[in-house]
């Protein structure tokens, strides 16, 4: 259970670490952090330039892990959404495969949840690792950013299903994309849904936001396990 299940206060002890948490939270808000996490990544803002170019100011889903409680809508509507079902002669947007949901749940021991999307890094490793020669007019390899929202794009036409994108996304220590096991393309990019993402729509707790904001900040591209630990040292006092 998370510290501000009732159980955790029952005893002074337990009281003490809410209300330490719950200062934590308070400083960090007006400091800009506050134990919201952008997805991928960490406090408050930043996974990455995934604006248009030369422009300072991004649009990320931002997580806040004190009211995620790991209930996987998310996944489900993403999938729906992103990856719907074909079935009875067409597409279900209301079915989805929840495995090809570009957001994706890790769930840590002790009790962390830790929601996370494509970090759309501003060195963008992925489409540097990406071996098909650019296209000769749009400069465009199998793997782009696309020019309206930023989101990662993998051109399934070009697309060689060699994996290095993945390869590279994992060494840049986020991990968050993924091999399709049908195609081999690359998934689990966000699309931010065209503007509109899904997850954010029918979180039921309330727990994801869509914020614009500056790249620039200090835990920049955090990895699901470095998420888990960050919280684990807030809120129960442990290094994993």
């Amino acid at each position: 259970m998370k510290p501000s299940d009732p159980i955790h206060q029952s005893t002074s002890k337990a009281d003490e670490k809410v209300m330490s948490r719950r200062k934590f939270m308070e400083t960090m808000a007006l400091g800009g952090g506050a134990l919201v996490l952008l997805s991928g990544c960490a406090q408050w803002a930043l996974p990455g330039p995934g604006g248009r170019s030369g422009e300072g100011i991004y649009t990320f889903i931002a997580v806040d892990y004190t009211k995620c409680t790991g209930c996987r809508t998310c996944e489900a509507v993403c999938a729906a959404s992103n990856h719907p079902l074909f079935k009875d002669g067409g597409y279900r947007s209301d079915l989805g495969n929840p495995v090809l949901a570009n957001i994706r749940v890790h769930a840590f021991n002790p009790d962390v949840d830790a929601p996370v999307t494509c970090a759309r890094c501003k060195d963008t490793p992925c489409i540097n690792a990406c071996p098909v020669e650019p296209d000769s007019t749009t400069g465009r390899g199998a793997l782009f950013q696309d020019a309206k929202l930023g989101v990662i794009t993998n051109d399934p036409k070009r697309c060689i299903g060699c994996g290095s994108c993945v390869e590279a996304c994992a060494a840049s220590s986020v991990g968050i994309l993924a091999q399709n096991p049908e195609t081999n393309r690359p998934m689990r990019m966000c699309t931010l849904c065209d503007g509109k993402p899904q997850c954010v729509e029918h979180c039921p707790y309330e727990a994801l936001s869509v914020l614009r904001v500056n790249a620039d900040y200090e835990f920049y591209r955090m990895s699901p396990e470095d998420i888990a630990s960050r919280l684990n040292k807030q809120w129960y006092d442990l290094a994993v």
